[in-house]
Protein backbone atom coordinates (compact mmCIF):
# COMPACT_ATOMS: atom_id res chain seq x y z
CA UNK A 1 0.00 0.00 0.00
CA UNK A 2 1.42 3.77 -1.20
CA UNK A 3 2.16 5.49 2.18
CA UNK A 4 0.09 8.48 2.74
CA UNK A 5 3.10 10.89 1.77
CA UNK A 6 3.20 9.01 -1.01
CA UNK A 7 -0.43 9.45 -2.50
CA UNK A 8 -0.56 13.23 -1.54
CA UNK A 9 2.40 14.31 -3.54
CA UNK A 10 1.07 12.06 -7.04
CA UNK A 11 -2.20 13.41 -6.50
CA UNK A 12 -2.51 17.23 -6.65
CA UNK A 13 -6.17 17.35 -6.26
CA UNK A 14 -5.08 15.74 -2.46
CA UNK A 15 -3.43 18.46 -1.42
CA UNK A 16 -6.00 20.61 0.58
CA UNK A 17 -5.29 18.35 3.24
CA UNK A 18 -2.31 20.46 4.98
CA UNK A 19 0.55 17.98 5.14
CA UNK A 20 0.28 18.50 9.15
CA UNK A 21 -2.87 17.15 9.04
CA UNK A 22 -1.98 14.06 6.92
CA UNK A 23 0.84 13.08 8.85
CA UNK A 24 -1.02 13.05 12.05
CA UNK A 25 -3.58 10.64 10.37
CA UNK A 26 -0.49 8.38 9.33
CA UNK A 27 -2.69 5.50 10.46
CA UNK A 28 -5.06 6.29 8.38
CA UNK A 29 -4.39 6.47 4.70
CA UNK A 30 -6.34 6.03 1.41
CA UNK A 31 -6.50 3.09 -0.99
CA UNK A 32 -5.58 4.60 -3.85
CA UNK A 33 -5.00 8.01 -5.09
CA UNK A 34 -7.99 10.78 -5.63
CA UNK A 35 -9.72 10.34 -8.52
CA UNK A 36 -10.96 14.38 -8.43
CA UNK A 37 -10.50 17.29 -7.05
CA UNK A 38 -11.42 17.19 -3.32
CA UNK A 39 -11.61 21.00 -2.83
CA UNK A 40 -14.56 21.63 -4.95
CA UNK A 41 -16.51 18.86 -3.12
CA UNK A 42 -19.46 20.45 -1.48
CA UNK A 43 -22.16 18.13 -1.49
CA UNK A 44 -21.82 14.37 -0.90
CA UNK A 45 -24.56 11.13 -1.10
CA UNK A 46 -24.18 7.85 0.69
CA UNK A 47 -26.75 5.22 -1.04
CA UNK A 48 -26.86 2.39 1.33
CA UNK A 49 -30.75 0.26 1.46
CA UNK A 50 -31.93 -2.93 3.10
CA UNK A 51 -31.61 -3.81 6.99
CA UNK A 52 -30.67 -2.26 10.08
CA UNK A 53 -27.16 -4.37 10.28
CA UNK A 54 -26.48 -2.56 6.31
CA UNK A 55 -26.90 0.68 7.63
CA UNK A 56 -24.87 0.30 11.53
CA UNK A 57 -22.02 -1.11 8.84
CA UNK A 58 -21.74 2.39 6.99
CA UNK A 59 -21.21 4.19 10.07
CA UNK A 60 -17.35 3.08 9.68
CA UNK A 61 -17.16 4.61 5.89
CA UNK A 62 -19.60 7.84 7.37
CA UNK A 63 -16.74 8.21 9.74
CA UNK A 64 -13.94 8.14 7.37
CA UNK A 65 -15.83 10.95 5.17
CA UNK A 66 -16.83 12.91 8.10
CA UNK A 67 -13.37 13.22 9.17
CA UNK A 68 -11.80 13.84 5.25
CA UNK A 69 -14.36 16.34 4.44
CA UNK A 70 -15.26 18.08 7.77
CA UNK A 71 -16.94 21.24 5.99
CA UNK A 72 -18.41 18.79 3.32
CA UNK A 73 -22.94 18.31 3.45
CA UNK A 74 -22.71 14.76 3.90
CA UNK A 75 -25.96 12.74 3.10
CA UNK A 76 -27.12 9.33 3.34
CA UNK A 77 -30.32 7.49 1.82
CA UNK A 78 -32.21 4.68 3.81
CA UNK A 79 -34.99 2.28 3.67
CA UNK A 80 -38.16 4.49 5.81
CA UNK A 81 -37.91 1.70 8.32
CA UNK A 82 -34.42 1.68 9.21
CA UNK A 83 -33.52 5.84 9.09
CA UNK A 84 -33.99 5.99 12.98
CA UNK A 85 -30.89 4.19 13.18
CA UNK A 86 -28.78 7.32 12.61
CA UNK A 87 -30.68 9.24 14.82
CA UNK A 88 -28.56 12.09 16.53
CA UNK A 89 -25.61 11.08 14.19
CA UNK A 90 -23.22 13.58 13.82
CA UNK A 91 -21.78 11.67 10.81
CA UNK A 92 -24.14 12.92 8.53
CA UNK A 93 -26.04 16.03 8.00
CA UNK A 94 -29.34 14.49 6.61
CA UNK A 95 -30.98 11.36 6.46
CA UNK A 96 -33.39 10.51 3.16
CA UNK A 97 -35.90 8.41 3.47
CA UNK A 98 -37.37 6.19 0.94
CA UNK A 99 -40.54 3.74 1.26
CA UNK A 100 -39.80 0.10 0.51
CA UNK A 101 -42.38 -0.27 -2.06
CA UNK A 102 -43.12 2.70 -4.12
CA UNK A 103 -42.37 3.74 -7.65
CA UNK A 104 -44.11 6.86 -7.36
CA UNK A 105 -42.08 7.55 -3.94
CA UNK A 106 -38.55 6.86 -5.93
CA UNK A 107 -39.35 9.27 -9.06
CA UNK A 108 -40.12 11.58 -6.35
CA UNK A 109 -36.86 11.13 -4.50
CA UNK A 110 -34.49 11.01 -7.81
CA UNK A 111 -36.09 14.77 -8.28
CA UNK A 112 -35.05 15.58 -5.15
CA UNK A 113 -31.34 14.25 -5.14
CA UNK A 114 -31.14 15.97 -8.89
CA UNK A 115 -32.40 19.43 -7.32
CA UNK A 116 -30.17 19.28 -4.59
CA UNK A 117 -26.77 19.34 -6.85
CA UNK A 118 -24.29 16.67 -5.59
CA UNK A 119 -20.98 16.64 -6.35
CA UNK A 120 -19.92 12.82 -5.73
CA UNK A 121 -22.50 9.79 -5.09
CA UNK A 122 -20.87 6.68 -3.69
CA UNK A 123 -23.16 3.67 -4.14
CA UNK A 124 -22.83 1.19 -1.32
CA UNK A 125 -25.52 -1.10 -2.11
CA UNK A 126 -25.55 -1.64 -5.64
CA UNK A 127 -29.05 -3.13 -6.56
CA UNK A 128 -31.32 -1.70 -9.12
CA UNK A 129 -33.12 0.98 -7.35
CA UNK A 130 -29.81 2.42 -5.51
CA UNK A 131 -28.01 2.61 -9.07
CA UNK A 132 -31.04 4.34 -10.65
CA UNK A 133 -31.05 6.66 -7.99
CA UNK A 134 -27.17 7.56 -8.11
CA UNK A 135 -27.75 8.22 -12.02
CA UNK A 136 -30.72 10.31 -11.27
CA UNK A 137 -28.91 12.44 -9.26
CA UNK A 138 -26.86 13.78 -11.89
CA UNK A 139 -23.60 13.65 -9.84
CA UNK A 140 -20.51 14.38 -11.63
CA UNK A 141 -18.87 11.94 -9.92
CA UNK A 142 -21.00 8.64 -8.85
CA UNK A 143 -19.00 5.40 -7.51
CA UNK A 144 -20.37 1.69 -7.78
CA UNK A 145 -18.59 -1.47 -7.96
CA UNK A 146 -17.74 -3.31 -11.77
CA UNK A 147 -19.82 -6.27 -10.60
CA UNK A 148 -22.91 -3.93 -9.87
CA UNK A 149 -25.49 -4.92 -12.33
CA UNK A 150 -25.73 -1.73 -14.03
CA UNK A 151 -22.15 -0.45 -13.20
CA UNK A 152 -22.05 1.30 -16.57
CA UNK A 153 -24.50 4.03 -15.01
CA UNK A 154 -21.50 4.99 -12.96
CA UNK A 155 -18.84 6.89 -14.20
CA UNK A 156 -15.93 5.91 -11.69
CA UNK A 157 -16.29 2.28 -12.06
CA UNK A 158 -14.07 0.53 -8.58
CA UNK A 159 -12.71 -3.24 -9.25
CA UNK A 160 -13.60 -5.68 -6.55
CA UNK A 161 -12.52 -5.03 -2.88
CA UNK A 162 -10.82 -8.14 -2.44
CA UNK A 163 -8.61 -6.62 -5.09
CA UNK A 164 -8.52 -2.80 -3.37
CA UNK A 165 -7.64 -4.43 -0.09
CA UNK A 166 -5.33 -7.31 -1.93
CA UNK A 167 -6.94 -9.46 0.51
CA UNK A 168 -9.56 -12.75 -0.11
CA UNK A 169 -11.53 -12.42 3.08
CA UNK A 170 -13.35 -9.70 3.76
CA UNK A 171 -16.00 -7.82 6.21
CA UNK A 172 -18.70 -6.08 5.31
CA UNK A 173 -17.75 -3.17 6.78
CA UNK A 174 -14.30 -3.19 4.79
CA UNK A 175 -16.18 -3.76 1.66
CA UNK A 176 -17.89 -0.53 1.89
CA UNK A 177 -14.54 1.44 3.31
CA UNK A 178 -13.12 0.09 -0.03
CA UNK A 179 -15.00 1.89 -2.11
CA UNK A 180 -14.45 5.26 0.08
CA UNK A 181 -10.81 4.53 0.05
CA UNK A 182 -10.30 3.17 -3.73
CA UNK A 183 -11.64 7.61 -4.32
CA UNK A 184 -8.25 8.56 -2.21
CA UNK A 185 -10.30 8.84 0.83
CA UNK A 186 -7.90 7.82 4.15
CA UNK A 187 -9.63 4.34 5.64
CA UNK A 188 -6.93 2.10 5.87
CA UNK A 189 -7.50 2.25 9.90
CA UNK A 190 -11.13 0.43 9.31
CA UNK A 191 -12.59 2.58 11.38
CA UNK A 192 -15.36 1.32 14.36
CA UNK A 193 -18.90 1.14 13.76
CA UNK A 194 -20.75 4.02 15.69
CA UNK A 195 -24.26 5.14 16.29
CA UNK A 196 -25.53 8.31 18.56
CA UNK A 197 -27.36 7.98 21.70
CA UNK A 198 -29.86 11.20 22.09
CA UNK A 199 -30.96 12.87 24.89
CA UNK A 200 -34.56 11.94 24.08
CA UNK A 201 -34.18 8.36 23.58
CA UNK A 202 -31.42 8.31 26.63
CA UNK A 203 -34.56 9.94 29.20
CA UNK A 204 -37.15 7.43 28.04
CA UNK A 205 -35.00 4.27 28.88
CA UNK A 206 -33.68 6.04 32.02
CA UNK A 207 -37.73 6.56 32.82
CA UNK A 208 -38.58 2.53 31.36
CA UNK A 209 -35.87 1.49 33.86
CA UNK A 210 -36.63 3.22 36.83
CA UNK A 211 -40.28 2.14 36.37
CA UNK A 212 -39.09 -1.71 36.82
CA UNK A 213 -37.11 -0.36 39.60
CA UNK A 214 -33.71 -1.28 38.15
CA UNK A 215 -32.29 2.05 36.49
CA UNK A 216 -29.63 1.75 38.93
CA UNK A 217 -28.44 -1.88 38.28
CA UNK A 218 -25.85 -3.22 36.43
CA UNK A 219 -28.01 -4.64 33.03
CA UNK A 220 -27.68 -7.44 30.36
CA UNK A 221 -29.22 -6.72 27.28
CA UNK A 222 -30.44 -9.88 25.45
CA UNK A 223 -31.92 -10.44 22.06
CA UNK A 224 -33.53 -13.63 21.49
CA UNK A 225 -35.09 -13.27 18.45
CA UNK A 226 -33.97 -13.72 14.82
CA UNK A 227 -34.76 -12.99 11.00
CA UNK A 228 -34.49 -16.08 10.29
CA UNK A 229 -34.57 -20.39 11.63
CA UNK A 230 -31.07 -20.48 10.70
CA UNK A 231 -30.02 -17.91 13.08
CA UNK A 232 -32.09 -18.31 15.55
CA UNK A 233 -30.58 -20.63 18.79
CA UNK A 234 -33.92 -22.06 20.89
CA UNK A 235 -35.14 -19.79 23.49
CA UNK A 236 -34.74 -22.43 26.59
CA UNK A 237 -30.82 -21.83 25.97
CA UNK A 238 -31.62 -17.93 26.12
CA UNK A 239 -33.36 -18.96 29.56
CA UNK A 240 -30.39 -21.00 30.55
CA UNK A 241 -27.94 -18.38 29.64
CA UNK A 242 -30.33 -15.55 31.41
CA UNK A 243 -30.28 -17.49 34.53
CA UNK A 244 -26.76 -17.84 34.62
CA UNK A 245 -26.42 -13.83 33.94
CA UNK A 246 -28.11 -12.95 36.72
CA UNK A 247 -26.28 -15.18 38.90
CA UNK A 248 -23.68 -12.79 38.35
CA UNK A 249 -25.31 -9.77 39.35
CA UNK A 250 -26.70 -8.43 35.98
CA UNK A 251 -30.18 -7.92 35.44
CA UNK A 252 -31.53 -9.42 32.21
CA UNK A 253 -33.20 -6.91 30.14
CA UNK A 254 -34.60 -9.10 26.88
CA UNK A 255 -35.80 -6.86 23.63
CA UNK A 256 -37.74 -8.31 20.90
CA UNK A 257 -40.23 -6.86 18.51
CA UNK A 258 -43.62 -6.70 18.63
CA UNK A 259 -44.35 -9.37 16.09
CA UNK A 260 -41.75 -11.56 18.68
CA UNK A 261 -43.53 -11.54 21.70
CA UNK A 262 -43.74 -15.45 21.66
CA UNK A 263 -40.17 -15.53 22.16
CA UNK A 264 -39.83 -13.31 24.90
CA UNK A 265 -42.90 -15.06 26.32
CA UNK A 266 -41.09 -18.48 25.82
CA UNK A 267 -37.71 -17.26 27.62
CA UNK A 268 -39.89 -15.87 30.69
CA UNK A 269 -41.20 -19.33 30.75
CA UNK A 270 -38.53 -21.25 31.13
CA UNK A 271 -36.18 -18.81 33.45
CA UNK A 272 -35.96 -18.70 36.80
CA UNK A 273 -34.75 -15.21 36.84
CA UNK A 274 -36.70 -12.21 36.90
CA UNK A 275 -37.17 -10.75 33.28
CA UNK A 276 -37.63 -7.34 31.92
CA UNK A 277 -38.72 -7.73 28.69
CA UNK A 278 -39.73 -4.76 25.87
CA UNK A 279 -41.26 -5.68 22.89
CA UNK A 280 -41.83 -1.78 21.83
CA UNK A 281 -38.76 0.26 21.85
CA UNK A 282 -37.60 2.26 19.28
CA UNK A 283 -34.53 1.96 17.10
CA UNK A 284 -33.04 5.04 19.09
CA UNK A 285 -34.17 3.55 22.42
CA UNK A 286 -32.50 0.24 21.71
CA UNK A 287 -29.69 2.44 21.07
CA UNK A 288 -29.68 3.67 24.08
CA UNK A 289 -30.64 0.74 26.34
CA UNK A 290 -27.18 -0.68 24.60
CA UNK A 291 -25.28 1.72 25.33
CA UNK A 292 -26.99 1.48 29.12
CA UNK A 293 -26.21 -2.35 29.09
CA UNK A 294 -22.78 -3.54 30.68
CA UNK A 295 -23.23 -6.51 28.06
CA UNK A 296 -24.86 -8.26 25.74
CA UNK A 297 -25.61 -11.60 24.64
CA UNK A 298 -27.60 -11.76 21.25
CA UNK A 299 -28.19 -14.31 17.92
CA UNK A 300 -26.54 -12.40 14.58
CA UNK A 301 -28.88 -9.51 14.19
CA UNK A 302 -29.02 -5.82 13.52
CA UNK A 303 -29.54 -5.12 16.95
CA UNK A 304 -26.20 -7.18 17.79
CA UNK A 305 -24.35 -4.64 15.48
CA UNK A 306 -26.37 -1.74 17.24
CA UNK A 307 -24.40 -2.92 20.56
CA UNK A 308 -21.69 -3.02 19.09
CA UNK A 309 -21.74 0.29 17.74
CA UNK A 310 -22.06 2.26 21.23
CA UNK A 311 -18.88 -0.29 22.57
CA UNK A 312 -20.95 -2.27 24.65
CA UNK A 313 -19.15 -6.02 25.28
CA UNK A 314 -20.78 -8.64 23.01
CA UNK A 315 -21.75 -12.11 22.56
CA UNK A 316 -22.85 -12.97 19.37
CA UNK A 317 -24.56 -16.71 18.63
CA UNK A 318 -23.88 -17.35 14.80
CA UNK A 319 -25.85 -20.07 12.73
CA UNK A 320 -25.74 -19.60 9.07
CA UNK A 321 -23.88 -16.77 8.21
CA UNK A 322 -20.38 -15.94 7.45
CA UNK A 323 -18.52 -15.61 10.55
CA UNK A 324 -15.94 -13.46 8.71
CA UNK A 325 -18.07 -10.92 6.64
CA UNK A 326 -20.35 -10.29 9.79
CA UNK A 327 -19.40 -10.60 12.99
CA UNK A 328 -19.19 -7.77 15.38
CA UNK A 329 -17.17 -4.67 13.59
CA UNK A 330 -15.90 -3.08 17.46
CA UNK A 331 -13.00 -2.11 18.96
CA UNK A 332 -14.33 -3.43 22.53
CA UNK A 333 -14.27 -6.85 23.75
CA UNK A 334 -16.31 -9.15 21.53
CA UNK A 335 -16.87 -13.39 21.06
CA UNK A 336 -18.66 -14.79 18.49
CA UNK A 337 -20.06 -18.60 19.85
CA UNK A 338 -20.61 -20.85 17.01
CA UNK A 339 -20.40 -24.35 15.89
CA UNK A 340 -18.22 -25.57 13.04
CA UNK A 341 -20.07 -27.23 10.05
CA UNK A 342 -18.72 -27.97 6.33
CA UNK A 343 -22.04 -26.49 5.57
CA UNK A 344 -21.20 -23.35 6.96
CA UNK A 345 -21.47 -20.36 5.37
CA UNK A 346 -24.78 -20.90 3.70
CA UNK A 347 -27.69 -18.37 2.03
CA UNK A 348 -29.56 -18.54 5.52
CA UNK A 349 -32.74 -18.43 4.42
CA UNK A 350 -33.46 -22.31 4.95
CA UNK A 351 -31.40 -25.47 5.79
CA UNK A 352 -30.89 -27.44 2.58
CA UNK A 353 -29.21 -30.15 5.13
CA UNK A 354 -30.90 -30.93 7.64
CA UNK A 355 -34.64 -30.94 8.45
CA UNK A 356 -33.61 -28.63 11.34
CA UNK A 357 -30.51 -25.79 10.97
CA UNK A 358 -27.93 -27.93 13.24
CA UNK A 359 -25.48 -25.16 12.81
CA UNK A 360 -27.05 -22.87 15.45
CA UNK A 361 -29.09 -26.06 17.70
CA UNK A 362 -25.68 -27.55 18.51
CA UNK A 363 -24.20 -24.70 20.21
CA UNK A 364 -24.18 -25.81 23.62
CA UNK A 365 -25.35 -23.31 26.24
CA UNK A 366 -22.05 -24.06 28.09
CA UNK A 367 -19.80 -22.07 25.51
CA UNK A 368 -21.50 -19.42 25.64
CA UNK A 369 -21.70 -18.92 29.49
CA UNK A 370 -17.97 -19.50 29.19
CA UNK A 371 -17.88 -16.58 26.37
CA UNK A 372 -19.81 -14.15 28.96
CA UNK A 373 -17.25 -14.86 31.88
CA UNK A 374 -13.98 -14.42 29.71
CA UNK A 375 -15.86 -11.07 28.24
CA UNK A 376 -16.79 -10.06 32.66
CA UNK A 377 -13.42 -10.93 33.56
CA UNK A 378 -11.96 -8.70 30.60
CA UNK A 379 -14.10 -6.17 31.04
CA UNK A 380 -15.06 -3.35 34.02
CA UNK A 381 -19.06 -3.97 35.01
Amino acid sequence: MNSLRQIIESSPSARHLSLAHAFESEAAQPLAPARWDWSSVRKLLVIRLRSIGDTVLTTPSLVALRRFLPHTSIDILLEDWVVPVLDGSPLVDRVISIPRHSNAARARIARELHRTGYDVVYNLHGGTTATFLARASGARQRVGYAHYQYARLHNHVAPSPQEIWSRPTLHSAEQQLALIGWTGVPVSDRPATKLAVTEKAARSVAARLAAQKIDREPVALIHPAAAFETKQWPSENFARVIDEVAARGLTPVVIVAPKEKQVLDSVVQQSSARVIGFTDLSLPEVTALAARAQLFVGNDSGIAHMAAAVNTPCVVVFGSSNVAHWRPWTTNKNEVVREEMKCQPCHGYFCAEFETPQCILRIPVERVVAAIDRLMRETVL
